[in-house]
């Protein structure tokens, strides 16, 4: 008897997903694939990620072995003038760790597209379907467009103090209005990471909340 109940009341949900769209709908559905071509796009974005970094690795290593076409082109890179005379400038303590930092910035915006492109398709455009896969992310498995703000923001806070700790390092270059614009920046999307993850939260507690009442 129970499974005859189940069965009759499965069929009707079943019916629903199996239900053709009429035309105007399945259009306005469809149309979530309009994205696509924007997130191909952020993939080649990332190839000159890739390609950017390492030319930046690559003239790090040439200048470390005293290549002066390399050295020009990290104080260049990183906004200081080079220090000693023609032949004998050398790479300096401050000047290897902004570009390392620089490399690291690459990462973590790479890191960001990579969040932007496969939890964007996953949540806005077609399921990937990567349950059970070895490789697949661990925040993909609980993403939605809430969880996504969230972890964007986290990430740009991220990019932020990165470009934030290298203006530091090379205040002495640079002027007052730069620091304090670069730190109130900075500030900013502090506030607004704080703001979007308080808007989620007191959204979650609103969804739960008519759940419990009626249990």
């Amino acid at each position: 008897m129970s499974d005859s109940k189940t069965a009759s009341a499965a069929t009707p949900a079943n019916t629903l997903v199996n239900k053709p769209l009429r035309p105007l709908p399945r259009l306005i559905f469809m149309s979530r694939w309009l994205q696509l071509p924007l997130y191909l796009g952020l993939i080649l974005a990332q190839c000159v990620y890739v390609v950017h970094f390492w030319a930046e690795l690559v003239h790090l290593i040439e200048a470390a072995v005293g290549s002066e076409k390399a050295l020009h082109a990290v104080f260049s890179a990183v906004g200081m003038a080079p220090e000693g005379a023609e032949g004998t400038i050398k790479l300096t303590e401050t000047s290897i760790m902004l570009v390392v930092l620089g490399l690291i910035d690459v990462v973590m915006i790479s890191n960001l597209l990579i969040m932007v492109i496969v939890g964007g398709y996953e949540t806005f455009v077609s399921r990937m379907n990567l349950e059970g896969h070895p490789d697949q992310p661990e925040w993909l498995s609980h993403v939605n467009a809430s969880v996504l703000k969230v972890k964007l923001s986290t990430a740009i806070i991220g990019i932020s103090s990165i470009h934030l700790l290298k203006t530091f390092i090379n205040a002495a270059a640079l002027p007052d209005r730069v620091l304090i614009a670069q730190a109130g920046i900075h500030l900013c999307f502090l506030l607004s990471a704080m703001a979007v993850a308080m808007a989620d939260r007191i959204l979650a507690s609103a969804l739960v909340r008519p759940g419990n009442n009626h249990h």
